[in-house]
């Protein structure tokens, strides 16, 4: 068993970091006014069907592996921040486009651009983060980010409702939302642009202090997307991130809160506070947590999650036993305490991965393994609730929580081989 490591003393993530953070709130804010709504929009309010709603997902998601492919590269041979940036505006002109959409051919320029906007995006923004902390910071930027992103999504998500609740006209506050959307993005890209720093900071000197020294820039001529899969704790890793997407974070947002209501006869109320618990729950958990999660090591870290994930359904198989004859407090203070549970080990998971990717990785091909580590996302996200929802139409309630949790312990046992052979080390362009 790998030892603890000492406590190491808190270190302050810097004023770059802050407005960086900042900015991504108020993006995953606009982002939050306007997802659950988009194929309810172009398919009913727009009134070009159901055809062009899938035609605006899948533009959306072919230009997402494309620019992700292409974007590892870019922001390895230069800035992650000009990818990021460029991104950015990818986003604000894709979502803005939907507000004055009335045709098919304006949805699937929408839905290109905004798939190249995430998809550059996501190959940049973990280079970008890395730059603006110490290396010791690490793990806790991480996790706040993925609270942040959290956090930002859930704001917004109430905030369209309050918007949309009443309205006489639905499309048209529909397509103030998604101008808003738009316009909410440009703060971000304004903000990459000026934290990025003059140069990239040599390894060396990480730990120097928050505000990074100047070197050479990267050549880029990294390890390539084939070198990079060819180490087994790479191609693990990537593994690892689809089955968490597969198995974790799509569960809890489009399976358990579908099994709760038609399995467990929770009212929608009770649906959405045990959603809103594991939101608070992230929050309320992470400074708590803080310490714990920077003395592990990171594929420890990474590996306790799913274990978690496994107690939390477990959690909820017990809410299911119990049944609408026990007392409402141990049912739904189970289902609370998967709320939470859950979170926790979302915690481990966004503390641990994206320091082990940068790690292995290096920092001549983050770019390559961040758009990795997003293709994976993006698998994982499109074929999670399919299979969820199918476990759900074709088993009880039981039987559901248990195949979640099995889902779980499968995700633990990549994780655990990931344990093993991280001892190969560092990944290189010779690896």
């Amino acid at each position: 068993m790998t030892a603890i490591r000492a406590t190491a003393p808190r270190t302050p993530l810097g004023r770059r970091f802050g407005l960086l953070m900042g900015a991504l709130l108020l993006s995953s804010l606009g982002n939050g006014l306007c997802f659950p709504f988009t194929a309810i929009y172009i398919s009913q309010l727009l009134g070009l069907g159901g055809r062009a709603a899938g035609g605006y997902f899948i533009a959306m998601a072919a230009a997402s592996f494309a620019a992700a492919l292409a974007g590892g590269p870019l922001a390895d041979r230069g800035s992650p921040h000009r990818v990021g940036a460029l991104g950015g505006a990818a986003l604000a002109a894709g979502y803005a486009l939907l507000a004055p959409a009335g045709s098919v051919v304006l949805v699937l320029v929408s839905g290109v651009c905004v798939g190249a906007g995430f998809g550059l995006f996501y190959a940049s923004i973990v280079g970008i983060v890395d730059i603006a902390v110490p290396e010791s910071g690490r793990r806790s930027a991480f996790a706040i980010r993925h609270i942040v992103n959290n956090a930002g999504i859930g704001l917004g998500s109430v905030a369209a409702g309050l918007a949309l609740h009443g309205a006489a006209t639905p499309v048209g506050a529909l397509r103030w939302l998604y101008l808003a959307n738009g316009l909410a993005a440009l703060p971000l890209i304004a903000v990459i642009l000026g934290v990025r720093p003059r140069a990239r900071p040599g390894r060396e000197q990480r730990d120097s202090a928050t505000e990074k020294p100047e070197s050479a820039e990267p050549s880029g001529g990294g390890p390539t997307y084939r070198t990079l899969l060819r180490a087994r704790p790479m191609a693990l890793l990537i593994l690892a991130q689809a089955l968490f997407a597969i198995v974790g974070f799509t569960q809890i947002e489009a399976t358990v809160p579908l099994l709760m209501h038609d399995h467990m006869a929770i009212t929608l109320g009770w649906v959405s506070a045990v959603v809103a618990a594991n939101s608070f729950a992230l929050i309320a958990l992470q400074p708590l947590l803080r310490r714990q999660l920077e003395r592990l090591p990171e594929t420890v870290s990474l590996a306790a999650g799913p274990v978690l994930w496994t107690g939390a359904f477990g959690c909820g198989l017990g809410a299911a036993l119990a049944g609408e004859a026990a007392p409402a407090a141990v049912r739904y203070g189970l289902l609370l305490a998967f709320a939470v549970i859950f979170a926790a080990g979302e915690l481990m998971y966004s503390s641990a991965f994206y320091p082990l990717l940068l790690r292995w990785s290096g920092e001549e091909s983050v770019g390559r393994a961040s758009a990795l580590a997003s293709l994976a996302w993006n698998l994982g996200t499109a074929s999670g609730p399919p299979i969820g929802l199918f476990i759900v139409a074709n088993a009880s309630a039981t039987g559901s929580w248990l195949a979640l949790a099995v889902g779980a312990a499968a995700a633990f046992m990549v994780a655990a081989a990931l344990h093993t052979s991280s001892g190969l080390g560092r990944l290189t362009a010779g690896a």
